[in-house]
């Protein structure tokens, strides 16, 4: 018999919000992986047990196969942001999924799905839709342990996206009634704990959980305490009528959400989505988080997914030309322009390395003191700290109004602001090597505090256009006159 962590898996919608975070999680425990997606190209974790197979579970034939060989497999699919009839393609990937996994024998079928409460009326059609694909997968004979799952919680989820969207953007809201029904979130990695530790069930009958976190809150209440940890201030108006429809275009315009999806997501609100049957609690030894601690994880995983990323391999992966401003990334704005110069990398990041203090800001320096001094008088640190050491730097290390946050010698500096604004900025420097030049690429990224946050970086965006502008062409300028004239004097 094969050892149990050495049993094939199947991860469907391994692109996906769930599926990516489920893999990651999957492929670090060394367990032999199989991800099913239309696109292998897309497939973001890489690793030697992680095998990606191309199929579509509405194209029968591709998942033979995929699942040759499987001992239990994820279902992690929904046609909700479809732009055809999402029911009618739920229940075909539902079917040609339940009969490839009985013709092929699997152990078990591990399912997410959607919780909501009957008690306040029929159901939306998504989540009659999200229940009856685990009435379709059951229906094969494969043993399938469904998860029913309130709202995620985590940097990058829907629910999570369209709450801070909302906070981040409108101080004062007109809120319909679905934001006052109450919900359960769990937070994603409680979520995914719950998904892995289903593949320890053994027996040869189906199990439905209700899972959730510990409290239940309203969409209203889960916006007042991602306010709090935000440190805003927000007010809500309560309206009698709002309808779905309204509702999803208003949120397509303040928000990340496409209409069709903010509609459908809505009229799932109309039903409250609390545990009613605690049975996840008695059969796994998972205790989920509260709304306060998801918050915060979910903020802190951003920050710390955000300072292990380059900015510049996710915008050039996106096609866009090499400058830009005002590109958001989740909660941050992104500044970002490039410049080719004909040295080494090295010779690119001499200059970089010996930037502030006495050494100055190579450009509108006049510019750089009055912002200090205006810094100063509203308590800030303005340029009076300068820097340690006049071309050393290390992590930590003070210079100017900022702090060095990250450093690679010869390729990159990452730089925190200290000075008083309205939310967190950040400056980065990276070089690369291109077609035997150097690339120097300059980024300036702002996370802003509420609707000022976002007036204050807007309304200086023409002034910064000029001082970044100008300050990587002398940059370039400096690090090209060094290197030539280090050439010359080698040459005599």
């Amino acid at each position: 018999m094969t050892p149990p962590d050495e049993r094939l898996l199947l991860v469907t919608g391994a692109t996906g919000y769930v599926g990516g975070r489920l893999l990651r999680r999957l492929a670090e425990s060394g367990r032999p992986i199989r991800a099913l997606v239309r696109e292998p190209g897309r497939l973001r974790v890489a690793a030697d047990n992680v095998q990606p197979v191309r199929g579509d579970l509405l194209d029968p034939p591709s998942l033979v196969s995929a699942l040759d060989g499987v001992d239990t497999a994820y279902y992690l699919v929904h046609s909700m942001g479809a732009r055809a009839d999402f029911h009618q393609l739920d229940r075909q990937a539902a079917q040609h999924f339940a009969a490839a996994a009985k013709t092929a024998g699997l152990r078990r079928i591990i399912y997410l799905g959607g919780l909501a409460s009957e008690k306040d009326g029929p159901l939306s059609p998504h989540m009659a839709s999200r229940q009856e694909v685990g009435d379709l997968l059951r229906a094969s004979g494969v043993p399938v342990t469904e998860f029913r799952a309130s709202i995620v919680i985590g940097s990058g989820s829907l629910s999570f996206e369209l709450i801070r969207a909302l906070v981040e953007r409108l101080p004062v809201m007109i809120t319909p009634r679905w934001v006052g029904i109450m919900a359960q979130p769990i937070g994603i990695d409680d979520l995914i704990s719950y998904l892995i530790a289903a593949l320890e069930q053994t027996g040869a009958e189906s199990r439905m959980y209700e899972i959730g976190g510990a409290d239940r809150i309203s969409y209203g209440g889960l916006m007042r305490a991602y306010a709090r940890q935000r440190g805003l201030r927000r007010r809500m108006i309560p309206v009698p009528v709002l309808t779905p429809r309204l509702s999803s275009l208003w949120l397509g315009l303040v928000t990340p959400i496409y209409a069709r999806v903010g509609r459908s997501l809505i009229s799932s609100i109309r039903n409250a989505s609390v545990v009613t049957k605690p049975d996840a609690l008695q059969d796994f030894a998972i205790r989920p988080r509260g709304v306060d601690e998801v918050i915060a994880l979910a903020l802190r995983h951003e920050d710390r997914e955000f300072a292990e990323t380059r900015w510049s391999d996710a915008l050039s992966s996106t096609g866009k030309s090499d400058t830009w401003g005002g590109i958001s990334f989740g909660s941050r704005i992104v500044d970002s322009r490039t410049r080719t110069v004909p040295v080494p990398p090295d010779a690119a990041f001499a200059p970089i390395q010996c930037i502030g203090g006495a050494n100055r800001w190579y450009y509108a320096n006049a510019l750089w003191k009055i912002r200090g001094w205006i810094d100063l008088v509203v308590g800030g640190a303005g340029l009076r700290r300068g820097r340690r050491h006049p071309v050393e730097l290390a992590p930590g290390d003070t210079l100017d109004w900022w702090r060095v946050e990250a450093i690679e010698p010869n390729r990159y500096l990452r730089l925190f602001a200290e000075m008083k604004v309205p939310g967190r900025a950040w400056l980065e420097f990276e070089v690369v090597p291109k077609n035997g030049a150097t690339e120097i690429r300059q980024t300036a990224l702002f996370d802003p505090a509420g609707l000022w946050g976002r007036i204050y970086w807007y309304a200086l965006y023409p002034l910064h256009q000029l001082i970044f502008s100008g300050m990587l062409r002398k940059i370039a300028q400096h690090a090209l006159t060094a290197h030539s004239a280090s050439g010359l004097t080698r040459r005599s």
